[in-house]
């Protein structure tokens, strides 16, 4: 019973088997053709006909000698334990050949389906040799995703027919998102937000640390001179002050139903974590304390204030999974938790939607009681799509209607957030490719200036 379910798995070619090649039914189908010829025009019996063709299949099956052996080729999967959320990342398999035959291989690994991928592969691998195929796949979607086999067909160098198996390799990868804004900030502070139009400026004068002192320049605030050490090296020298270190910076991620909104590259969501990490990289990066609350109708995800780079991807493993839920978010329940949390006075940084968020009436007055003892500042994107509707030349009197309406919430956003900032709760809007360096110029600018 068994040895016919698997010949059964066989025929139906159940990631094994052979089947057959274009080649062989190219050579079938002109050979037909040559017989049927005959038989028409050469009064050849028919039954001749069906002997020749099942003489050419048998003769066919040679073919098969003349490739390796199933357990004469093995498979292995290399691949990185992280992938970046849309782009590319290599990932290499090997194939050794241990056989006295060459084949030619067509290989299609067992990604999850999101994943845009260049398959199949193609290889040709010589006797008693191996080769490694490299390819880059790109996960538009993060998450944790389980991969599993490869699937595998391969022929003789005459190529009539294919074997075909599937080998398991198990492998887990995570796809989290797009680190390229942390990175160049990393790389370089200055140039991060000087190549989006922004400038990293000096606190005010005699604020934050003594860093060290160095020689006096054209545009230095004259009391920041050291008149010691001026005296001392017969040469004009400076104090030179950083912002204090050691300070609380909290980020708030909203990932509540509005969040989900479409742009030109991601949702919100994934603009606002990609934001949020290269915000966290630079408090880290300033001997700061980093703490990450994501939420959306309950608490979904703490990570507790630490230091220290290591903080950094453990705010990444903790907030890489995160997903948009269809529920409204409940923001009156993330600032209570955070009130009871936070033990220092922090700098509160909400990520989410300026529009929803204003309606949030309830949420004002558990704003202007964190506001007593923490510094609270809203992140959110614009709404490029509603911006162009104000922009448009009218046409008719649909448009001249809908002009009119983006308008009007136009303005009812900007009282809305002059009542807020009234109360001292500070609001920007950037485009989805500047919210990194917005939200990065505002906590700089926070610690310049020794607001926290």
């Amino acid at each position: 019973m068994k040895s016919l379910k698997n010949l059964w798995e066989r025929l139906l070619f159940r990631d094994r088997g052979i089947v057959p090649d274009v080649r062989l039914l190219i050579l079938f189908l002109v050979f037909s053709a040559g017989a049927v010829f005959l038989t028409v025009f050469a009064d050849v019996s028919w039954v001749w006909l069906f002997v020749i063709n099942g003489l050419l299949i048998l003769l066919s099956l040679l073919d098969l000698l003349g490739s390796p052996r199933k357990r004469e080729l093995s498979f292995k999967r290399e691949m990185p334990d992280e992938l970046e959320r849309g782009l590319a990342s290599d990932i290499s398999i090997t194939i050794n050949n241990v056989s006295r035959y060459p084949c030619d291989v067509r290989i299609i690994d067992g990604l999850p389906q999101s994943f845009r991928s260049p398959f199949p592969l193609k290889s040709t691998v010589d006797a008693q040799d191996s080769v490694k195929l490299v390819y880059q796949p790109i996960a538009p979607e993060r998450g944790k995703y389980g991969i599993t086999t490869i699937f595998i067909r391969y022929r003789s160098r005459l190529g009539l027919w294919q074997k075909q198996l599937a080998v398991r390799d198990e492998h887990s990868v995570k796809v989290i998102p797009d680190l390229t804004e942390t990175r160049q900030y990393l790389e370089s502070p200055q140039q991060f937000l000087l190549y989006e139009g922004t400038k990293i400026r000096k606190q005010r004068a005699e604020a934050g640390e003594f860093a060290q002192v160095r020689n006096y320049v054209v545009g230095d605030d004259p009391r920041k001179i050291n008149w010691r050490q001026t005296a001392k090296l017969q040469t004009v020298m400076a104090n030179e002050y950083e912002p204090e270190h050691g300070k609380y910076v909290t980020i708030l991620i909203d990932c509540g139903r509005m969040m989900g909104a479409e742009l030109k590259s991601g949702n919100r969501l994934e603009k606002a974590l990609e934001a949020a990490i290269t915000t966290a990289a630079a408090a880290l990066k300033n001997g700061d304390y980093v703490a990450v609350l994501a939420f959306s109708k309950e608490i979904k995800v703490f990570v507790p204030p630490a230091k220290g780079m290591n903080q950094l991807q453990t705010i990444l493993q903790a907030v890489y999974n995160l997903k948009v839920d269809a529920s409204e978010s409940n923001y009156s329940a993330a600032i209570n938790y955070l009130s009871v949390a936070l033990k220092k006075r922090s700098l509160v940084l909400l990520f989410s939607d300026i529009q929803i968020f204003l309606h949030e009436e309830s949420a004002l007055y558990q704003l202007k009681r964190l506001r007593r003892r923490h510094l609270f500042m809203m992140i959110g994107v614009e709404d490029e799509e509603l911006l162009a509707k104000t922009r448009q030349q009218p046409d008719h009197a649909k448009s001249l209607m809908v002009k009119a309406m983006a308008q009007q919430q136009i303005q009812l956003k900007k009282r809305g957030k002059a009542t807020w900032e009234k109360q001292g709760l500070s609001m920007v809007e950037a485009k989805e490719e500047h919210l990194a360096t917005a939200a990065v110029s505002e906590y700089v600018r926070v610690m310049n200036e020794g607001l926290l």
